[in-house]
C-alpha cells in the first residue's frame, strides 16, 4: 500500500515558542541554505527591481530626476519617498513565499504562533504605541527648542494641499514598509536560527545589528538607538508570540516622523533613524523598556498565545463510531 502524500506544508509541534516555528521537521541542509537564498536575493533584487521600473514609470511620464549627486533618484521628493517605501514592502511577499516554498510550512507562522496577523492584538498594541511615540517625539522637540531655540523648529509649511497629500500617501505606505522590516528582521531571521538554536537570543542579536546596519551608517548615536530598540522588539516578538507588538510600535515612530517632517516642508532633507541625536538616544532608553513592559504585561492579561497549539486541520477526527 503506497504511503500517504506528506502536506504541502507542517506546523511546527504544539508548545513551540515564535523563534521555534521552523522546527516542523521538514528544515534541513538543503531547505536552510533555499531559504536563506531565497530572502537575501529576493531582499536584493526585489527593491531594485522595483525602483527601476518606478524610474522607467517616471521616464515615460516625462517627469524631472533628481541630481545625480544626492541619495535620491525621483525629481519629486514626495515620489521620491514613496517608491522607497514600496521597494522596501517587497520584504513581505519576499518572506512569505520563502517559508512556504522552502520551509514548508504556513507562510502566517511568521506573524504569529498563531499563523496569521493577529489584528485585535495589534490594535491594542497600537493604542499603547502612537501616545506614546507622540509623547516621545514631543519631548525630543522641546529637549531641542529648549536647547537651540526656535532654529530647532526651522521649517516652511508646504501649504494644505502638499501637507495633506504627503500625509496620505506615506501613511497608505508606511504600514507595508514597516511591517516588512519587521517580517524580516524580527520576524524571518528570529525564526530561522530558532530553526537550529534552542535560545532565540543569537537570532535577536544578529537581527538587531542588521536591522541598524540596513539604516545606514549616520551618527554613533543613531546607530546605538536602532540596535537598542530592536533588541527590546525582538524580545517582545518572542515574549508575545507574534509581531504585532513590534509592527505597531514601528508604525507609530515612521507615521509620527514623517508627519512632523512633511508639515516642515523638510521632506527632500529627510533622513532616518541611523541620523538621530544623542538625546533621541537618551530618550529611547527609557521608552523602548517601558513600551515592551507594558505590552508584555498587558499579553499576559489579555492572554495573548505566546505559545504555538495544534491547528485545527492537524488534529485527529475522532472516528465514527460502530454501527
Amino acid at each position: 500500500m503506497p504511503a500517504a502524500a506528506q502536506p504541502p506544508t507542517q506546523t511546527a509541534p504544539a508548545g513551540s515558542g515564535y523563534h521555534e516555528q521552523a522546527r516542523n521537521g521538514r528544515q534541513k541542509t538543503p531547505q536552510r541554505i533555499g531559504e536563506f537564498t531565497l530572502v537575501l536575493v529576493g531582499n536584493l533584487l526585489g527593491p531594485l527591481l522595483v525602483i527601476a521600473f518606478g524610474a522607467l514609470a517616471w521616464y515615460l511620464l516625462g517627469q524631472d530626476f533628481a541630481p545625480g549627486d544626492g541619495e535620491r533618484i525621483l525629481g519629486d521628493p514626495l515620489a521620491d519617498e514613496a517608491l522607497g517605501l514600496v521597494s522596501i514592502a517587497v520584504g513581505i511577499p519576499v518572506v512569505l513565499l520563502a517559508v512556504r516554498w522552502c520551509g514548508s510550512r504556513p507562510a502566517g507562522t511568521v506573524a504569529s504562533v498563531t499563523g496569521r496577523l493577529r489584528w485585535g492584538w495589534l490594535a491594542r498594541c497600537s493604542a499603547v504605541a502612537f501616545p506614546l511615540i507622540v509623547l516621545q517625539m514631543g519631548a525630543l522637540a522641546l529637549w531641542g527648542y529648549l536647547a537651540d531655540g526656535e532654529e530647532s523648529l526651522a521649517g516652511d509649511f508646504p501649504g494644505w494641499s502638499q501637507f495633506v497629500l504627503g500625509l496620505v500617501v506615506l501613511w497608505a505606505l508606511i504600514p507595508f514598509q514597516a511591517a516588512a522590516e519587521e517580517f524580516v528582521f524580527r520576524g524571518w531571521l528570529t525564526q530561522f536560527f530558532g530553526g537550529f538554536l534552542r535560545s532565540p537570543w543569537p537570532g535577536i542579536v544578529l537581527a538587531s545589528a542588521l536591522f541598524a546596519v540596513a539604516h545606514g551608517f549616520g551618527e554613533p548615536s543613531g546607530f546605538a538607538l536602532l540596535f537598542y530598540s530592536a533588541m527590546w522588539w525582538g524580545w517582545l516578538t518572542v515574549r508575545t508570540g507574534g509581531l504585532e507588538a513590534a509592527v505597531a510600535v514601528h508604525v507609530a515612530n515612521n507615521v509620527t516622523a514623517y508627519g512632523i517632517t512633511v508639515a516642515l516642508g523638510q521632506l527632500a532633507e529627510s533622513g532616518n533613524a541611523a541620523d538621530a541625536p544623542w538625546q533621541a538616544l537618551v530618550l529611547e532608553l527609557v521608552a523602548a523598556p517601558a513600551y515592551s513592559l507594558l505590552i508584555a504585561k498587558l499579553a499576559t492579561t489579555h492572554g495573548v498565545h505566546r505559545l504555538s497549539t495544534t491547528p485545527p486541520e492537524d488534529r485527529a477526527t475522532p472516528a465514527a463510531p460502530p454501527r
